[in-house]
């Protein structure tokens, strides 16, 4: 059986509790969620379902706007004054039942008066209530959302957006490793390429080339270099040049040139 009960008045905010229940099903699953008009199926009794409903949920949900005091049942009074009204026969169930009743205030309705109330629901008014506004509608139903699955473990553990936001902190740092481990990667192909080309070839010289590393840019080529590292390919091999304002450092790894014409 469902967690949460939806009660409400036809006739008073019928879609706010439309979209109470709507959202709440998203949230939790349907079968968490007891709105009448979706929950009871097609050629089973109403009074049966409604009172079962009632007695096994853990949590029921007032939807009380600006008229749900003063809606007129079919004699003309008010149908909250009738004991067999099925606003109030619910209500009176949960209340009796020690179940969690949370008023759902819409709109600008005030805090419940308990001068208009029945006496069997009196204590309604001294429940903690939660507010619903069209304008604000996602970040009440959010709120109220959050309540019922902070109250309600069954709830919290099949919660999809507190599931959802669990992926989501999982995955962004994640991404940001992978961010950080990005500048690491020593880029040398086109700078391998560079050397190679000016060692093969005598008159051959290094264009100027930057390529990054962790420590800052390389410079290939000939030229002034800043505190930079610095590749240049000459006829006797490689120089590289590495350093800043006030020191350099060199190493030179010379290669046997081959005499094509003498042998030697």
């Amino acid at each position: 059986m469902p967690d949460v009960f939806v009660n409400y008045r036809t006739g008073d905010e019928e879609s706010a509790a439309t979209m109470i229940a709507r959202e709440l099903t998203r949230r939790f699953g349907r079968a968490r969620v007891f709105f009448a008009s979706d929950s009871i199926e097609p050629g089973h009794r109403f009074p049966v379902e409604l009172i079962r409903a009632v007695e096994e949920c853990k949590a029921l949900l007032a939807v009380v706007g600006p008229r749900w005091a003063e809606v007129r049942g079919p004699d003309g009074r008010p149908a909250l004054d009738a004991e067999q009204d099925w606003t109030r026969r619910e209500i009176r169930t949960a209340l009796d039942r020690g179940i969690l009743v949370v008023p759902v205030l819409v709109g600008k309705t005030t805090r419940i008066d308990p001068v208009v109330l029945p006496e069997d629901l009196r204590e309604l008014a001294d429940c903690q209530y939660r507010r619903f506004d069209h304008r604000n509608a996602q970040s009440d139903l959010t709120a109220l959302g959050d309540a019922l699955a902070r109250l309600l473990p069954e709830l919290g553990a099949v919660d999809r957006d507190a599931r959802a936001a669990r992926e989501r902190s999982e995955v962004r740092p994640r991404k940001k490793r992978s961010r950080n481990a990005e500048p690491i990667r020593m880029r040398t192909r086109d700078v391998d390429q560079r050397v190679r080309g000016g060692i093969g070839n005598l008159n051959g010289d290094l264009s100027g080339t930057f390529v990054n590393e962790p420590q800052g840019p390389v410079h290939t080529g000939r030229g002034h270099q800043y505190n930079a590292p610095h590749f240049e390919g000459e006829n006797t091999g490689v120089q590289y040049t590495a350093g800043d304002n006030s020191s350099t450092v060199h190493q030179r790894f010379e290669r046997e040139r081959r005499r094509a014409d003498d042998g030697r």
